[in-house]
Order: C-alpha cells, then structure tokens, then sequence
C-alpha cells in the first residue's frame, strides 16, 4: 500500500471520492517529479550540455506542475474540483510533452528512457482520475 493510500485512508474526513481513485494519481505524480528531478541531474552531466537544455527546463516545469497538482489533490478535506481539474489537466499537458521529449532522447540515455516511462505513467493516472471525477 503506497504512502498515499495510507495517508487518505487515515485522515479523518473524506472527500467522497473513492480513496484508491484519488492514490493512484497522487502516487504517479509524485514518482513523476522525482523522475524528473533525477532526469535533470543526469542531464547536466551528459557531455553535450547545450543538447540538453530543452529536457533540462521540460523536466523543471514537469516536476514544478506535478509538486503542485499532488499538493492540491492530496488535501482531501476541501476537495475542490474547480481547483484541481486544471491542475491535473495540466498534468497531462506537461507529462505528454515531456515523455515526448523523453523518449527521443531515450535510445541515447537510459536516464531519459526511464524518465519517459514515468511521464506516461503519470499522464495516464492523471487522464484516467479527470475521466473518473468528470
């Protein structure tokens, strides 16, 4: 059982939202900032430094919107749909830019393959959680 789903099932008051729904986003974004986070480390000691500036600033807004959005979707006492719906909706716009740019890259840096793959992760939680809660 992830942290997330610890934390939910214990607060004491609930959203209304089924609490394994809301873990699953909550978890692949924060695998997704810390992904990112790591991605640009490595990216700054790759050879051709130049090269890697374009993931460098897609990794620093993916991990800024999905520290965010987390924040937001974990505080499930005032769940507020107006709130969070653009958060997550943004979400998704970073992290399919971001695994896009992610899997270019990823035949030549294993750091960016991995990084890619929590993107999409993250970016089909987020899809499948905006589908749920409409």
């Amino acid at each position: 059982m992830s942290c997330a789903r610890q934390m939910l099932d214990s607060h004491p008051r609930t959203s209304g939202l089924d609490v394994g729904v809301l873990a699953a986003p909550i978890d692949a974004l924060t695998d997704c900032a810390q992904a990112c986070t790591a991605d640009v480390d490595a990216d700054l000691d790759e050879q051709d430094l130049a090269e890697m500036v374009t993931s460098i600033r897609l990794c620093l807004d993916c991990v800024d919107v999905c520290t965010a959005a987390a924040g937001v979707v974990s505080r499930q006492a005032e769940y507020d749909a107006n709130v969070a719906r653009p958060l997550l909706e943004a979400c998704v716009a970073i992290c399919k830019s971001r695994g896009d740019e992610c899997e270019r890259r990823a035949r030549h840096f294993q750091h960016c393959l991995v990084c890619a793959e929590a993107c999409r992760r993250c970016e089909q939680a987020c899809q499948e959680f905006l589908d749920v809660v409409k």
